[in-house]
């Protein structure tokens, strides 16, 4: 069985991001998905001084650690005023740090949602213009515009959506 991490890119308790990505990993077959919450991994606000002086946080490693056992990944970034939010740069700054290929080579199902109607496009533009110099093999990026509208608790309620995002699992299902 093929494991597979999900990061919702947000550190909101009511993720849309993690929603999402929960969602998507268990539409997958034969995986074991792993869902993780930013919320988990206690990282203070990223600068040289705080690592020169205490070195990489322990939850830094861990974080990395998971990334390095996984077959796959499924990222869903949150949006802040057209980037990342803070919480996910904040995470992503300490992983660089221990490894500039963040992201393994993992195949990796990009996405992002957000309430409205442009879905997160640019903070997924910037992923994907981005992740790739630190370990990113992007299969596959989806956005789900105005996720409120679009999905409920059983999933996508817009079945051209539903047919997208199953066609973007299915790249990753094969990539991995």
């Amino acid at each position: 069985m093929k494991k597979i991490i999900a990061l919702g890119g947000s550190n909101s308790k009511k993720s849309i991001n993690k929603s999402l990505v929960a969602y998507a990993a268990g539409r997958m077959e034969n995986v074991a998905p792993l869902i993780l919450d930013l919320n988990d991994f206690k990282l203070p606000l990223y600068g040289i001084d705080t690592e020169t002086e205490n070195g990489i946080p322990e939850d830094a490693t861990k974080l990395d650690a998971l990334f390095e056992s996984a077959d796959g990944l499924i990222i869903s970034l949150g949006e802040h005023n057209g980037s990342y939010t803070a919480a996910f740069k904040n995470a992503y700054d300490w992983l660089s740090r221990i490894d500039k290929n963040v992201w393994k080579g993992k195949p990796m199902l990009l996405m992002a949602t957000s309430p409205g109607a442009r879905g997160g496009t640019s903070v997924l533009q910037a992923a994907k213009s981005s992740f790739p110099h630190l370990g990113g093999n992007i299969v596959a990026d989806f956005s789900l515009p105005s996720f409120h509208i679009n999905f409920s608790k059983d999933g996508l309620t817009n079945s051209t959506l539903q047919r997208e995002l199953d066609q973007k699992i299915m790249l990753l299902q094969e990539a991995i």
